[in-house]
């Protein structure tokens, strides 16, 4: 598990600390011809980690969730050559073994210490807590970013 911390002025976000969760939201998780459903049980056992800050989509406050490489590793998932995020309506992004190195990834599970509901970027989203200040002012593009993840394929 990773632990960092990041003061990022007043759009950025600083990491609160590191727990352990449970309840039901669930993920989607394909590899090749094997589907799995995760739980937000099983997606938050590879360690929690805790940030507040703003969402350049305008909601702010504690954001709970895992660390992707944390995530992938704890699904047997660490070499996939290519991990695809699938949102409930249809956009998707891509993430390499490269990119993945060149950043530190949140997979988030909870806002304020909820679950997060479809209507509201849930069940899950996937962010970059070190690009928060640069999305804000336009330096640095959310194409990685997506929310309301409903399905993550590995290859």
């Amino acid at each position: 598990m990773r632990r960092f911390l990041f003061s990022l002025g007043m759009t950025g976000l600083l990491l609160i600390g590191s727990g352990g969760g449970a309840l039901a939201a669930e993920l989607s998780l394909n590899q090749g011809a094997e589907t799995r459903t995760l739980t937000l049980n099983d997606v938050e056992s590879a360690g929690v980690t805790h940030l507040e800050m703003r969402h350049p989509e305008g909601f702010a406050g504690r954001f709970t969730g895992v660390w992707l490489d944390d995530f992938l590793e704890a699904q047997g998932l660490a070499q996939a050559r290519r991990v695809r995020f699938i949102a409930h309506d249809g956009y998707t992004t891509f993430l390499t073994p490269e990119q993945r190195r060149q950043k530190d990834y949140l997979l988030v599970t909870r806002l304020d210490g909820e679950p997060i509901a479809v209507e509201d970027y849930g069940p899950y989203m996937l962010v970059v807590p070190k690009d928060v200040e640069a999305v804000h002012e336009g330096t640095e593009p959310m194409t990685r970013w997506i929310w309301a993840i409903a399905e993550v394929s590995a290859r």
